[in-house]
């Protein structure tokens, strides 16, 4: 059986003197599996995200993404682990409007000390992958909200991450091109990417992931696989 790429074993988190935000949740993703969270707005899921992420620390439990224990990083640690480990892509793109589509691409190889000409060989692939290699020089504000976010997916693949997160990643789109980008997850997922998305729409996870697990009042309620789970996933 294969190494999960994500393993959460009885994690907890409370903030303040409230309810807490997670209870113990465990959860084991392995390669090549697409999952769907879900739950309504204070469910946990944004938690869970951030856990899975490093940008937020259990207070019980354990957090292991591809073998490193995110739970005991630093914030050094943590920013260089969301730059080898995690893909990131949000509801509201988060491209920076004063660079074009290549730049913001290669943004994170060069952070990570990749070369520029490394860098923009590995950006004009994706570009073109994802079908907007015409766009390399143009500005994101100048682009549709379909194409910003296949940017956004783009930048966040640019490190070959072993695990893609996408948080609502049609929650700022028309329906025509909230079904495109389900459409790019699946299809990168059909190629091997390892793929958790958070969201509250039903009909993003049944297009792009073949597992749902769902979340209420801070603990898993349900965790379904469809009829269509990855091979990988199930070695």
């Amino acid at each position: 059986m294969t190494t999960p790429v994500i393993e959460l074993r009885e994690v907890g988190r409370r903030y303040d003197d409230g309810p807490p935000a997670l209870h113990d949740v465990t959860l084991t993703v392995r390669p090549g599996e697409a999952v769907a969270i879900l739950g309504p707005s204070g469910s946990g899921k944004s938690t869970l995200l951030n856990l899975i992420a490093g940008l937020d620390r259990p207070d019980a439990g354990t957090v292991t993404v591809d073998g490193v224990r995110v739970d005991r990083l630093g914030e050094a640690g943590s920013a260089l682990y969301r730059r080898s480990k995690v893909g990131m892509v949000f509801q509201f793109f988060n491209l920076l409007d004063d660079l074009t589509v290549t730049d913001n691409v290669v943004l994170p190889a060069r952070l990570a000390g990749m070369g520029r000409g490394q860098a923009d060989r590995r950006a004009r692939e994706l570009l073109e992958t994802l079908g907007i290699d015409r766009h390399a020089r143009t500005y994101p504000g100048r682009l549709s909200g379909g194409e910003r976010q296949r940017v956004a997916v783009a930048r966040a693949l640019m490190n070959r991450p072993p695990l893609l997160l996408a948080d609502e990643p049609t929650g700022a789109l028309d329906t025509a091109a909230g079904q495109d980008v389900g459409r790019l997850l699946a299809d990168l997922n059909a190629d091997g990417q390892t793929v958790v998305v958070v969201t509250h729409d039903l009909r993003l996870a049944e297009s792009c992931t073949s597992r749902t697990v769902r979340i209420a009042d801070g603990g898993i309620t349900e965790d379904v696989r469809s009829h269509a789970v990855a091979p990988e996933a199930l070695r």
